[in-house]
């Protein structure tokens, strides 16, 4: 573990030297990662990308490196999907289950994607464990992990290439 790691347990989150609230998945942090279980996978996880909504977030309040969420972007959360696990820009018509990116409520205003099964992904082990917005203080996720917008524009905007997501279960 290196100091500029963001760190997630159960109680809570440390990044560059901050104790942070954050929530993780309803069925706990766990290390035998499936779809539809509702945990957070255990481990060391890289970020692979930045997403947000433009209609709700400034650019300016972003790294140079996020990218805007469109009108019909898609995750594959079907395991059946040749695209599985995987983004999906555009997909307004895909002939699998997917989850839409750009929601109704903030959970996505905000996201960063992780490289937990990707990106060959296995199926069934789990897809679109994001760091993200949450629902209320500490309310479960459906497997990722979420903070406060605030705290997660402070996180997004101290990120360097090489840090990484440690969830300790």
């Amino acid at each position: 573990m290196r100091a500029q790691d963001l760190v997630v347990t159960a109680r809570g989150a440390r990044f560059r030297g901050r104790s942070l609230s954050c929530a993780v998945g309803r069925g706990g942090i766990t290390r035998d990662k499936r779809e539809g279980d509702g945990a957070t996978p255990a481990g060391v996880h890289g970020f692979v990308g930045l997403l947000y909504r433009p209609d709700r977030i400034a650019r300016s309040l972003l790294p140079d490196w996020a990218r805007p969420i469109g009108a019909f972007d898609r995750w594959s959360d079907d395991p059946r999907d040749p695209d599985y696990n995987h983004y999906l820009p555009g997909a307004p018509d895909h002939p699998y289950g997917t989850e839409r990116l750009r929601r109704r409520d903030p959970l996505y205003d905000v996201v960063l994607l992780t490289d937990w099964n990707w990106p060959y992904a296995e199926k069934g082990r789990g897809s679109a464990i994001f760091v993200h917005v949450w629902r209320k203080p500490r309310h479960p996720t459906a497997g990722c992990v979420a903070f406060a917008l605030p705290d997660l524009l402070w996180i997004v905007n101290r990120l360097r290439h090489a840090d990484r997501l440690i969830v300790k279960g």
